[in-house]
């Protein structure tokens, strides 16, 4: 009776490792993640206030072991109020792809590289004057994924390497075009992802 109840509770134990093991963290082709921003400021100094907030979610999927691509979509708006001027106001709204490559993956532990470009509209408006500003950027910054759980990770990028450019929608206006390169704290970003 003794070697029943062994060799059941062996069975067990074996299964429920088994099973563990097919519960991993990480990522794998086919996995959808889901990620963003969200948002929300306000500074005041004497009368003159500023206030501001920002949604930006973004859904990846892995269409193999370590290539992951997504889209992003981004809504932000700030408005500042000084004494003797009129009020500003700017609504901007993004959208973008990017797309990034894992080294380790299936690991709870992972590196990435990504690849990233997106499209920017604002609408600038000051008492009764308004005009618009379109821009585009590319940007390859590297990361890293750590999950806390079987569906939810830390995330960090830190760096930038990017091109932007900035066209005001006034006659006579010049582009801004810049270049960027960062590898300090104040690039570090901060996340949560979600795995489906």
């Amino acid at each position: 009776m003794k070697k029943v109840i062994l060799s059941v509770a062996a069975v067990f134990a074996f299964g429920f490792a088994n099973a563990q093991e097919t519960v991993s963290e990480g990522f794998t082709k086919g996995d959808v993640f889901i990620s963003g921003a969200l948002s929300f400021g306000t500074s005041k100094t004497g009368d003159n206030k500023t206030t501001g907030f920002e949604v930006a979610p973004s859904v990846g999927y892995f269409v193999t072991e370590n290539i992951a691509v997504g889209v992003r979509l981004g809504f932000a708006s700030d408005k500042t109020e000084e004494v003797g001027e009129a009020e500003l106001k700017q609504t901007t709204f993004n959208v973008g792809a990017f797309g990034r490559y894992y080294f380790t993956p299936a690991s709870k532990f992972s590196f990435f590289g990504e690849l990233g470009v997106n499209y920017g509209n604002s609408k600038i408006e000051q008492g009764p004057g308004e005009y618009k500003e379109n821009g585009f950027g590319i940007q390859v910054a590297p990361g890293v994924s750590y999950f806390l759980s079987k569906n939810i990770a830390l995330e960090a990028s830190f760096g930038v390497l990017g091109y932007n450019t900035v066209d005001p929608d006034v006659d006579g206006a010049e582009k801004t075009n810049s270049f960027d390169f960062g590898l300090d704290t104040r690039d570090i970003r901060l996340g949560l992802v979600y795995k489906f």
